[in-house]
Formats: C-alpha cells, sequence, structure tokens
C-alpha cells in the first residue's frame, strides 16, 4: 500500500496508541484491549436518529461515531494537549467564572464573539485536527475552528443559549462530539411553552449535528447534574466567516 492511502489510517492508530498509554498513566480504567486493533473513526456501524423540528431546525445524532476505544484514546489526548482556562462572563455589570473549562482553536482567521468577548483561535492540536479531518470526510463539509467545553463534573454546565452570531452565518452547521461521562442536552424553542422542550442523552463517542435554522429558533444548553462525578469533553466545530 502506498504512503498517500495508508496515511490517514497510519496517523490515526499511531495517536490512537501514545494517547491510550498516556490514558493508562492516568489511572484510567482499562478499557482498550491492544490485541484489537480499532476501527476507524467515522465508521458507518454507528446508529443514527434524525429529527426536523419546528421552523425547519434539523438535528442528527450519531450514537458510536467514534468507537470506545478510539474515543478514550482522544480523551486522553485532548485532556494533556489543549491549554485548558476558565473563561468569565459579565452579568449584572460582575464579572463571574463560567462553570466549566474552555478553550478556542482554529485557523488564524476564526475569530469569534462570543458573551461580548472577542476570542481568536489557537492553534489546531494533533487530536482536534484527527476529529476535523474525520467529521470533514464524514460529513463532506469543512470546518476551521472548534470549540472545546471541558465539564469536570456534574457542578459544570452550559446555560441555555443559540450558536447564532453573525460570523456562523444564516443556517450554520455545527458538529458537536462528546467524550467521557453522559450528559443530559437540552433544546427548547426560543418562542413556546416550557413544555415544549426536547432532552436527549450524549453518550460517549456520540456525534449530535445541528442545521437548518436550529440556532435562529432553537436554544440549547447542558444542565447541572448533583450525581454526575466525572468530567465530559465536548467539540463543537464550526465555520467561522473571516472578520471584515
Amino acid at each position: 500500500m502506498s504512503s498517500d492511502c495508508a496515511g490517514p489510517a497510519m496517523a490515526i492508530q499511531r495517536h490512537e496508541m501514545k494517547a491510550l498509554s498516556a490514558y493508562r498513566a492516568s489511572g484510567a480504567p482499562r478499557e482498550v484491549d491492544e490485541a484489537h486493533p480499532p476501527r476507524p473513526i467515522g465508521h458507518r456501524r454507528e446508529q443514527m436518529v434524525q429529527w426536523v423540528l419546528d421552523g425547519g431546525g434539523t438535528v442528527e445524532l450519531r450514537e458510536e461515531w467514534l468507537p470506545g476505544e478510539v474515543a478514550w484514546h482522544l480523551l486522553a489526548a485532548l485532556r494533556a494537549e489543549i491549554p485548558w482556562r476558565q473563561n468569565h462572563v459579565v452579568i449584572c455589570g460582575k464579572r463571574v467564572p463560567e462553570p466549566r473549562l474552555s478553550s478556542w482553536h482554529g485557523e488564524n482567521d476564526a475569530v469569534y464573539t462570543y458573551s461580548r468577548e472577542l476570542h481568536r483561535p489557537s492553534p489546531w492540536t494533533p487530536a482536534l485536527a484527527i476529529v476535523r479531518d474525520a467529521l470533514e470526510r464524514d460529513l463532506g463539509v469543512r470546518f476551521n475552528s472548534v470549540l472545546a467545553n471541558r465539564y469536570r463534573s456534574g457542578q459544570d454546565a452550559m446555560g441555555m443559549h443559540a450558536d447564532d452570531e453573525k460570523e456562523l452565518g444564516q443556517e450554520p452547521l455545527i458538529a458537536s462530539v462528546s467524550l467521557g461521562m453522559t450528559r443530559a442536552f437540552v433544546l427548547a424553542p426560543k418562542k413556546g411553552k416550557p413544555g415544549e422542550k426536547q432532552v436527549m442523552r450524549l453518550t460517549h463517542g456520540s456525534l449530535l449535528i445541528m442545521g437548518g435554522t436550529l440556532q435562529r429558533d432553537w436554544k440549547h444548553g447542558v444542565p447541572r447534574e448533583q450525581h454526575v462525578f466525572e468530567e465530559r469533553v465536548n467539540l463543537t466545530f464550526r465555520l467561522v466567516s473571516a472578520r471584515r
């Protein structure tokens, strides 16, 4: 096999083996069997469920988009590679820490405004680039940035919001990859009754794809869960327009 054909798969497997060593060194459970090579990212064995919501918003959930062993490898690498930090937001004139750790990565021109603050991207890490490339191959779209969020326990959360910033365009496609502990993901219409909200559980290795008019008409968030004690890392890949 030529190096051109073998390159992506070999790169993923080399990265996984390094990540596995780091993950086990951290005292994590031994859930990976080295005797069986991991199946590739984006393999079509995952379960897929699709919804079309009121107004034309679309949601697609692919369980096991990352197989368990690959997902553990990537989680270990992301924990080590990303410069996690706790950002602050202004509420009622007072700066308060966000209840999670985060990091913004991407191409140089992927500058993003969130909570009235300008975020300039850090470079892609090797693990983030692996997931980006797999998503682009699988979905046939381009992503130039990713927001990484690290929920250290059920006390960390994300308030209800919409990714409707002008840099994302009218109907952005956002691909959300979950690693680690299963957490609730809540969708609620911007205009509607509280009982109309939708709740789904995002599991380890799952891929959630949001598109159409979802960001225009719906909000989403990750609520606190008192009985969750393990961490979750979430990666939301986007295409951000260059600022002018």
